[in-house]
């Protein structure tokens, strides 16, 4: 286990250097105008209906509804109007998450593995297991199935602890299955990633939760209570910009990482299709062969006739 969290440790200051590349910096700016259109496009169409939705659904709970009545009768008038937008907001992130990560993966990931390979791993024959199809279709069913493990854990979200831990597991599980398959597409064949991915399992998997970790830090800026209604509109584009980095600094970390262990796997295999030979290794490979020239006298020496040898 040591030598893969050594590993880790190097795939993850190579990517926090290759962050810095102009060519990164430029990738990342795709994902961020196509979700930040997205998100401020629903938000223009169904912010308003979204709002009433969820507060006509919360009157219509006598328990919220009598819960809201007391607080209005403490002075609280204002929570019941910022009560709705905030829950419409909580439910924006996870799909904020999700969204810049699978855009990161379709429209950065390839490129950005491709810088990789060219700058590090210039001799790593590309086998090209799966294509762009076989990546989307991965992509989107762990998605869609991440969307349902966040949906049915909403409600653990309201005790302190898990609330830390479930949504962080989850994206990092994504981003471990999604990133891993898209690194490995274009240079491993399907044996070989499936191999490495069950070789390497748990570093892969503490990668993506490291990285799931990361992915939920840009949501402390949703953490100001009423103040991100007023600035809602700056605040999904500063977090859409922060997602689209961590998880372009998440597909860097995952390249670095299963394209060096592929390289190692293959010298290992390589090394094991030949077994040692004692006797015939200990020979020389010709025994015929003329001997070198020597530099200062240019004059070949005489050829050796090669006859079998009487023994």
């Amino acid at each position: 286990m040591i030598k893969p969290m050594s590993r880790i440790a190097d795939a993850f200051w190579r990517a926090a250097a290759y962050c810095l590349h102009p060519r990164v910096i430029g990738l990342s700016l795709l994902p961020l105008i196509v979700s930040a259109a997205l998100a401020f496009g629903l938000g223009y169409f169904f912010w308003e209906a979204a709002v009433a939705g969820v507060r006509a659904t919360l009157e219509s709970w006598s328990l919220i509804d009598g819960l809201l009545k007391w607080l209005d009768s403490l002075g609280a008038a204002s929570f019941r109007t910022v009560l709705a937008p905030i829950i419409v907001l909580a439910m924006a992130v996870p799909a904020l998450v999700v969204l810049s990560l699978l855009l990161v993966a379709l429209l950065m990931t390839p490129s950005m593995v491709d810088l990789v390979a060219q700058r590090r791993f210039a001799g790593l024959e590309r086998k090209r297991g799966a294509g762009f199809v076989a990546s989307l279709s991965w992509s989107l069913g762990h998605t869609l199935l991440c969307v349902v493990l966040l949906v049915a854990s909403l409600p653990f979200w309201l005790i302190p602890p898990l609330a830390l831990i479930l949504p962080p597991l989850i994206w990092g599980w994504l981003g471990y299955r999604v990133f891993t398959f898209d690194v490995l597409a274009e240079h491993a064949s399907a044996p070989e990633r499936r191999r490495l991915l069950a070789e390497h399992r748990l570093p892969l998997l503490l990668l993506g939760l490291a990285t799931g970790y990361l992915g939920a830090a840009p949501a402390a800026i949703w953490a100001m209570g009423a103040l991100t209604i007023a600035f809602a509109p700056v605040l999904i584009l500063v977090s859409v910009w922060l997602y689209t980095l961590v998880f372009a600094f998440s597909s860097l970390w995952f390249s670095h990482y299963a394209l060096a262990a592929l390289q190692e796997m293959r010298r290992a295999d390589t090394r094991a299709e030949r077994a040692p030979d004692p006797v015939m290794d200990a020979l020389p490979a010709n025994y015929a062969t003329a001997p070198p020239l020597d530099a200062e006298d240019p004059t070949p020496p005489p050829e050796i006739e090669n006859r079998p040898s009487p023994l």
